[in-house]
């Protein structure tokens, strides 16, 4: 599976493609060859999103699970940029209870493009799968301008 990795501010994040889709990130991912046109856009638009000049990720992705977990990725991908909901939230959409929702989104294989990190839990900030935790999650919700939450 081909892999391209991009240096951000919030780490090396390393961008997988399986059959013309986007199928995970992972934090100091490898950088394999030959890069395919997917992945060099993946990497693009990884760039933008650093530098502050992307707001929505428009890439095809793939999350393998169940359709629970499919469910709740589809709509932590539509959350805008500088937006967050809660868990609860979510649960509401879905009709389900918050816990397995905060699972679904520790169990998200594509952060930032997926972004989970602008899901909250009702008392705080909730967890953060990706490479440093809750620092790196705050970070992103920082970038995004979203840091008022936080105060």
């Amino acid at each position: 599976m081909p892999m391209i990795a991009v240096d951000t501010q919030f780490g090396r994040l390393g961008v997988e493609e399986i059959d013309g889709a986007i199928t995970r990130l992972v934090w100091g991912g490898a950088d394999d060859t030959p890069d395919t046109p997917l992945l060099n856009e993946a990497a693009a638009q990884l760039r933008a999103y650093d530098q502050g000049r992307l707001t929505q990720f428009d890439l095809p992705y793939s999350v393998a699970g169940s359709e629970f977990l499919r469910q709740v990725c589809d709509i932590m991908f539509a959350i805008p940029f500088g937006d967050t909901l809660t868990y609860g939230d979510i649960a509401k959409q879905l009709d389900q209870p918050a816990q397995p929702v905060g699972q679904a989104c520790g169990a998200n294989p594509i952060p930032v493009i997926i972004p989970c990190h602008r899901v909250l839990s009702a008392t705080g900030l909730g967890g953060f799968s990706g490479d440093g935790g809750v620092e790196t999650k705050v970070a992103l919700l920082r970038h995004e301008g979203a840091a008022s939450l936080l105060i």
